[in-house]
């Protein structure tokens, strides 16, 4: 009998420990984790650059309460939830000291593009951040998939959205282009699903695979409720969404600095309606290929492929009067030769003269699936209630398939001033 209550004994607390470990805090049983990235082939804008896959939580941090508090005071539209899945990314990106601090020093440039876009398109700000996540804010980065461009589209769902890719051009690259897009993307699927981190849960894996997780959980739509039945890298791309927004707004807090753009992050925006090289537009402005370059990713062949028809979007850094002119001859072709002058120290700010009116050529275009008339406005350097007045539109609403007139008055290289995306 003794020896029988003693076994008894035994077994109750081996039930009692293995319940134990069944429901215990992560914080209480910490093991290495194994960082790796998987692939998943059926995702629409998977393998992202900067998402390794964190196969295990992390252990909460003793200053678990600081973080949370932090997220609940940056909170907006979108629900930012802490817990030891948000933790473990929010560590891992405060490792990477270095390349945060780079990243964060080129939200100076990209993040008014992004707000612009965001706001126009009525999608919540805090948003922004989930192009760090995919990109690391690089327009040139391409993942093992393809996925291309700040926000990282792959070939197809570009096309639905309104992006082009030819020869000449990939607006995946485009920082405007690419924002106009990825906030139409995601406001499609808050209308479908009704939750913003489902949402972004879909801009990784698919719509499709989304709605499968959904039905598995028993119709709820809640990111983590349905998490497990998501694709590996996507039940990491919301927390490390979320700790992104955590480390972006309190870098500071853990001796993070912000680096400084190797690129002028004051700039204007020129209309071209030729063919020119970037080349010729750096010769003029006495900057380097690089700097051009980098302001206009999207042009594969380093060459604007603007036309009378189809002006094409020139970002140049703002410069001096001194090289009006040769800027002037560069964009209308004319034969005269390229006259450098010394690089001001700072870049001021400029105002060009007006050329508008010079001559009247209306330019029409069909609306694409994807596109607004802010998209529209942005590309064709005009105002939403410009299209509006002169498509007798009542609505902010771009009918998909119709011609829209969107210019009635334009010259061969039309200069203006960014407005919202020059960084004063």
């Amino acid at each position: 009998m003794k020896r029988l209550f003693t076994l008894t004994i035994c077994l109750l607390s081996l039930q009692l420990l293995h319940a134990e470990t069944n429901t215990i805090n992560p914080a209480k049983s910490f093991t290495p984790v194994n960082r790796v990235t998987k692939f998943n082939p059926d995702a629409v804008n998977a393998d992202t650059t900067i998402l390794p896959v964190l196969n295990q939580s992390l252990p909460l941090s003793t200053y678990g309460g600081v973080y949370k508090r932090r997220l609940d005071s940056i909170r907006k539209d979108i629900q930012l939830d802490y817990n030891e899945y948000v933790q473990a990314y929010i560590d891992l990106y405060m490792h990477n000291r270095e390349e945060m601090g780079q990243v964060a020093g080129l939200t100076k440039y990209y993040f008014p593009i992004y707000e612009k876009a965001f706001r126009e398109a009525g999608i919540p700000d805090e948003i922004k951040f989930l192009s760090i996540v995919e990109s690391k804010l690089d327009p040139n980065a391409v993942s093992r998939v393809g996925a291309t461009g700040l926000w990282q589209f792959m070939g197809t769902t570009a096309k639905t959205y309104g992006l082009n890719m030819d020869n000449y051009v990939d607006d995946r690259r485009d920082p405007i282009q690419s924002s106009y897009a990825a906030a139409a993307y995601l406001k499609d699927a808050y209308q479908e699903f009704g939750d913003w981190l489902l949402a972004i849960a879909s801009y990784n894996c698919g719509k499709s695979n989304v709605e499968r997780a959904v039905e598995k959980a028993g119709g709820v739509t809640d990111f983590w409720s349905i998490r497990q039945y998501l694709p590996a890298e996507t039940r990491g791309y919301v927390p490390a969404f979320i700790a992104m927004n955590y480390v972006m707004n309190y870098f500071n807090k853990h001796n993070i600095v912000a680096q400084a753009c190797n690129f002028s992050i004051r700039t204007d925006t020129v209309m071209v309606k030729r063919i020119v090289p970037l080349s010729s537009v750096a010769q003029a402005l006495d900057v380097s290929v690089r700097e051009i370059t980098i302001l206009n990713p999207s042009y594969r062949m380093a060459v604007v492929n603007g036309s009378p028809k189809t002006p094409r979007r020139l970002i140049i850094p703002q410069t001096a009067k001194d090289n009006y002119a040769a800027l002037y001859n560069v964009l209308n072709g004319v034969d005269a030769p390229v006259t450098a002058t010394a690089k001001p120290a700072a870049y001021a700010a400029v105002q060009y003269p007006s050329v508008k009116s010079e001559r009247h050529i209306p330019t029409h275009h069909k609306v694409r699936k994807g596109e607004t008339l802010a998209s529209i406005a942005d590309k064709f350097g005009c105002e939403v209630s410009d299209l509006k007045v002169w498509n007798h539109l009542k609505t902010n609403r771009a009918p998909v398939g119709a011609m829209l007139k969107v210019s009635v008055g334009e010259v061969a290289a039309n200069v203006q001033d960014d407005g919202p995306y020059s960084k004063n």
